[in-house]
């Protein structure tokens, strides 16, 4: 008996042991430091600063699994080692020719007290311009497979920062920003798109504003076999704690992962200026390099296409009026034509011509394949196959017609939500776009997710994505994912895939309520964080295009609409608007037929979240620079310094910019082209409409 209670002892006294607090463990680079530690009670935790600022108080770390066995605490450290590394690397396409991955690494080893406990390892990587961090499981023996049921990761504030936020829908991103305080976070009065979040739970990117001037952006990178992270909002505590999205089965289950394995990284960008965080490489640097063995028939490109004239009522994606339609067995030859349909053979046979005449090299055609008739809202498994064109769609005539004239048609795959449609006839269509000379395409998933259940941002979801990624590189096709999963740098690890929408797009200006104009120079703060967005800019038509609503009219100026190819980054630009439209502007159209959609080098001259934006960029190759400053819905003078420029290299520089008395509300269309010789020394000064902007370009003299 008396040889039990010393064993008992003695297991209570090791447990002591290792339960005590840990010395703290540190990695820095410049201003940015991380600390973690295990504090008395077995919890970890982490905490970053900013200089002398603190960025995130003392945070727990750790998650929970299905089986009650997971690392919610008590841990022990068992160990731990830093590294730096500092390479250099180049992208396939992108905003700069060289990327610097410089950053200081430490990672923690961690296990559960018992003498057989499960191990966890912490890995955090510290840049001059904030922290990734990612949990790993090292295989083992007592740990194989299991199931994530919550992450309990937080991001404790240090005050009640200003902050730009959406809500926390598992299904949608296109919401309008709000800002407000951190305590001020409530989703209760916003129309709900799809599902509708928790008054309290919103979405990353998250971009905040401390009052003491740090400028503080929290998203995830590499997300891939994991669902997205939201976060919860403790407006009394100014805490933020993850909220991972559930999978289908009504259980609560968030991932399912075999050891060895690992979650996406979480990060924080921070500086205390704002510039800085839309220069940061943090996200790309956490992605694994390319998988694609050669690239060489990836190109960044611009392209009209069949597509605005539905958005304004113009046009329909389906052939015919008919509903009740099933995929199998229809005649699609029988159905009576409702006149109205947009992807006819003589229409883009119309934006061929538009495009090569102005040296684009695609044009997208939206609604050429049958199934449109009853396409979203029924929760339809068998939508689209993806082959069978509409009757008025002459597939090879038109692949015969736009090879002659030097344009690419881009596909364009809706799914309706229906993932597990697409999936079993991607390699059917991906074949059919490879024998008709199709090198783009375009998905969708609008509407509910079938398997159903499953919402857009789960993990089967994140990884259909991925898999339709690979599945695309496979037959060399690009990708551009609209309604899919906000990005997370996975284009590094996967250059096909351009462009992606997951956020509120120009579309949306196009409707009743439209998008605030501060809301562009909100996005490079948020969305944009993860990777390129396909915004579709460019419109022109800004009042009168829907003839069933005549007071609709865009919340942009023209000169605005120009800005944004510079200000919105994406290797895949759309040309938005119709050919007709762009005809009565040519002078405009000038600078979206110039500005490239592949860069040098990017400089960030002026930035402030909500109210404005100027970015300049140098061309692949070239000595040009493309300018592109826009504002909110208040007037704006920029001063603009061009010592970017090439010393001694004198350059014409073409200005686009709103007009004496421009307004977004009154006069959008209003703008004026000047054009004056300038180099390095020079200096100009863009005067900004209220929702206006500003698009300059500056070509060398010889």
């Amino acid at each position: 008996m008396r040889k039990l209670l010393l064993a008992g002892l003695l297991l209570l006294s090791a447990y002591q042991v290792e339960a005590q607090a840990t010395a703290p463990l540190t990695a820095r680079l410049n201003k940015v430091s991380l600390t973690f530690a295990v504090g008395a009670d077995g919890h970890p935790t982490y905490a970053v600063s900013f200089g002398p600022k603190t960025v995130i108080k003392p945070s727990r770390l750790g998650l929970s699994f299905a089986d009650g066995k997971g690392f919610e605490g008590p841990l022990v450290l068992t160990g731990s080692e830093t590294k730096d590394v500092d390479e250099t690397w180049q992208p396939v396409w992108g905003e700069v020719k060289n990327i610097r991955n410089h950053y200081q690494q430490l990672t923690v080893h961690l296990r559960q007290p018992a003498a057989n406990g499960r191990q966890l390892d912490v890995v955090f990587r510290v840049f001059a311009d904030g922290v990734g961090f990612r949990y790993e499981f090292p295989r083992q023996t007592g740990l194989q497979y299991f199931t994530v049921q919550d992450e309990h990761t937080e991001f404790n504030l240090p005050a009640n920062h200003k902050a730009f936020w959406i809500p926390g829908d598992y299904d949608s991103n296109e919401y309008a920003y709000t800002t407000s305080r951190v305590s001020e976070v409530n989703t209760t009065p916003i129309k709900a798109i799809e599902l509708k979040a928790p008054a309290n739970r919103i979405q990353t990117p998250l971009m905040l504003k401390s009052d003491n001037g740090l400028y503080v952006n929290i998203h995830e990178a590499a997300l891939v076999n994991y669902p997205a992270m939201m976060l919860n909002v403790d407006t009394k505590r100014f805490s933020l704690s993850s909220q991972l999205v559930p999978d289908g089965t009504g259980s609560g289950a968030k991932a399912y992962l075999q050891a060895p394995e690992h979650t996406p990284w979480r990060t924080i960008v921070v500086s205390d200026k704002a510039p800085d965080v839309l220069a940061s490489k943090l996200i790309l640097n956490l992605n694994e390099p390319s998988k694609l063995p050669d690239t060489s028939w990836i190109k960044p490109q611009k392209f009209v296409g069949v597509w605005w004239e539905m958005q304004v009522g113009r046009a329909s994606w389906n052939y015919s009026d008919s509903s009740n339609i099933k995929l199998a067995g229809t005649d699609w030859r029988k159905l009576k034509p409702n006149g109205r349909h947009g992807a006819t053979t003589a229409n883009v046979k119309r934006y061929i011509d538009f495009a090569a005449a102005h040296h684009i090299p695609g044009v997208l055609v939206e609604g050429w394949n049958v199934g449109w008739e009853d396409w979203v809202g029924n929760w339809k498994e068998d939508v689209f196959d993806f082959v069978t064109p509409y009757p008025d769609f002459d597939v090879q005539e038109l692949q015969r017609y736009a090879a002659g004239k030097g344009v690419n048609i881009i596909m364009h795959h809706e799914t309706s939500g229906s993932a597990t449609n697409y999936e079993r006839r991607q390699d059917a269509a991906y074949r059919f776009m490879n024998e008709h000379g199709y090198t783009a395409v375009k998905t969708g998933y609008v509407g509910r997710i079938i398997p159903r259940g499953e919402h857009h941002d789960g993990q089967w979801m994140v990884n259909h994505y991925v898999r339709t990624a690979q599945n695309t590189a496979d037959h060399h096709i690009m990708v551009d994912m609209h309604e899919a999963v906000r990005p997370t740098g996975l284009h590094r690890t996967y250059p096909n895939w351009l462009a992606c929408e997951s956020a509120r797009g120009n579309e949306f200006n196009a409707f009743a309520d439209g998008s605030a104009p501060e809301h562009e120079t909100i996005l490079p703060f948020t969305r944009y964080m993860g990777g390129p967005m396909d915004y579709t800019p460019g419109i022109f038509k800004l009042q009168g295009y829907a003839a069933a609503e005549p007071k609709r009219q865009m919340h942009s100026t023209l000169a605005k609409q120009l800005a944004l190819y510079v200000t919105l980054y994406s290797p895949l630009q759309m040309a938005a608007d119709l050919p007709e439209n762009y005809n009565e502007h040519l002078d405009a159209f000038q600078f979206i037929e110039d500005v490239p959609v592949d860069w040098d080098d990017t400089r960030i001259l002026a930035a402030e979240p909500g109210d404005y934006l100027t970015t300049v960029r140098k061309a692949k190759g070239k000595d040009e620079w493309y300018l592109g400053s826009i504002t909110d819905e208040q007037a704006r003078k920029q001063p603009v310094k061009l010592d970017f420029l090439t010393p001694g290299q004198r350059y014409e520089a073409i200005i686009y910019a709103d007009d004496k008395g421009a307004d977004w509300q009154k006069n959008p269309a209003a703008y004026r082209i000047s054009r004056q010789v300038v180099t390095s020394r020079s200096s100009l000064s863009l005067q900004l409409a209220p929702g206006g902007g500003a698009a300059v370009s500056f070509k060398p003299i010889k």
